[in-house]
């Protein structure tokens, strides 16, 4: 964790971005809202669920707001509860959440995790996993500002130790706390 990432060429970068869906404080709302402008000052396209509210939906109206690009993809169901981020520059929508992160997948050439919960975690460890199995080399990077990911990072750190994981796999992920030092390893 904290290795580099491959080198993804700086223009024409389209980051998807994983982060909470749910309630969370005003302190990570601000930080999506941070993470989505300075996202759309750098000319980048925001590649994220599709949702229109928490994180998600911040990071978005952020990123537009300053000029950015977004594209959401979102699975019909959450269509029809209306959380449906209908503001994307293109929202894509799909029947299975399997079909949404493919989608999202294929419109990124990076990739940022945010705080969240099991669902952001899943997205993280699946992108992840196949950056180390060798099906992508698209940067992967965790923002991790106030130590919400500690205990996970801890216990991905004794996998290493009882043989679970590599530390090849773990230097694949490239862990930072600042805002401005993800996007650059997302730049490469």
């Amino acid at each position: 964790m904290g290795g580099s990432a491959l080198s993804t060429p700086s223009a024409d970068v389209s980051v998807c971005v994983y982060c909470a869906s749910g309630p969370v404080s005003q302190h990570y709302l601000d930080l999506a809202a941070e993470v989505g402008r300075k996202i759309a000052k750098r000319g980048w396209t925001l590649v994220s669920g599709g949702g229109k509210v928490s994180m998600m939906g911040e990071i978005a109206r952020a990123a537009r707001a300053d000029g950015g690009r977004t594209i959401g993809v979102i699975p019909r169901a959450l269509v029809d509860l209306e959380v449906g981020d209908t503001d994307s520059d293109e929202l894509l929508v799909v029947d299975t959440m399997r079909e949404r992160k493919g989608l999202m997948d294929a419109h990124a050439n990076a990739f940022l995790t945010l705080p969240g919960g099991i669902g952001t975690c899943e997205e993280l460890f699946e992108i992840w996993t196949a950056r180390y199995l060798g099906m992508h080399s698209k940067p992967v990077v965790l923002l991790d500002p106030d130590g919400h990911f500690t205990g996970l990072l801890d216990w991905l750190t004794s996998l290493v130790e009882t043989g679970f994981a590599s530390q090849r796999s773990l230097d694949l992920l490239t862990v930072t706390s600042d805002v401005d030092e993800a996007l650059d390893a997302l730049a490469g």
